[in-house]
C-alpha cells in the first residue's frame, strides 16, 4: 500500500471534552489554525457558512481499527456491514470529516459550532464547504443511519447524564 505522510494544519480547542455517539449539536469550539501559516491562508473564508474539516481521530489506537462487517454500534437490528460503510474511529485511516458552521473568525481562530471533534482533535484540512461540491441528485440510503442518527445532532445541553 502507498503511504502519505501528512501534518495537522490547526488544533481543535475547546468544545465537546469527551467522546460521545449522540447530542452532538449547539457546543462552540476553535479550529486553531497553526502560527505556521500566514494569516492570508483564511482570507475571505468569513464569507461561508459552512467548512469541509478533516480531522484524525486522535484518541483511537491502531488495534481499534476492525476490518470486518459489524452492526453500527453492536445494535444487533442494525445490519452487519463493512469497515467502509462506517463514518468512526474502526476505519483504517482513522480520519473524519465534518461540515461545521463557521461563526466567526478572529485571527487564527475559526469559531465554529456543530463540530463532532473533542478538544485537542488535530485538523488535517480545512476549507470552505462549496454548495456545488456536494452530493449531486437524490440521496439514496438504507433507514438504518437515521435511526442510528436521531439524536446525533441534538444540542449537547439536552444529553441525558450518565
Amino acid at each position: 500500500m502507498t503511504t502519505y505522510e501528512v501534518q495537522a494544519v490547526a488544533t481543535v480547542v475547546g468544545g465537546h471534552t469527551r467522546l460521545q455517539d449522540d447530542y452532538q449539536g449547539g457546543v462552540e469550539s476553535i479550529i486553531r489554525i497553526d502560527g505556521a501559516f500566514p494569516l492570508e491562508t483564511l482570507q475571505g473564508i468569513e464569507k461561508f457558512s459552512h467548512l469541509t474539516v478533516t480531522w484524525h481521530f486522535h484518541q483511537a489506537r491502531p488495534e481499534d481499527v476492525q476490518l470486518h462487517a459489524r452492526s453500527p454500534r453492536g445494535n444487533p437490528s442494525w445490519p452487519a456491514t463493512g469497515t467502509f460503510v462506517h463514518r468512526n474511529h474502526r476505519r483504517p485511516n482513522q480520519l473524519a470529516v465534518s461540515y461545521p458552521r463557521l461563526l466567526r473568525v478572529n485571527s487564527r481562530d475559526l469559531v465554529v459550532t456543530d463540530l463532532d471533534a473533542v478538544d485537542g482533535t488535530p485538523v488535517l484540512d480545512v476549507a470552505p464547504y462549496f454548495e456545488q461540491m456536494g452530493p449531486r441528485g437524490s440521496i439514496r440510503q438504507p433507514a438504518w443511519p437515521g435511526e442510528m442518527l436521531a439524536t446525533y445532532w441534538d444540542d449537547a445541553k439536552g444529553r441525558p447524564q450518565s
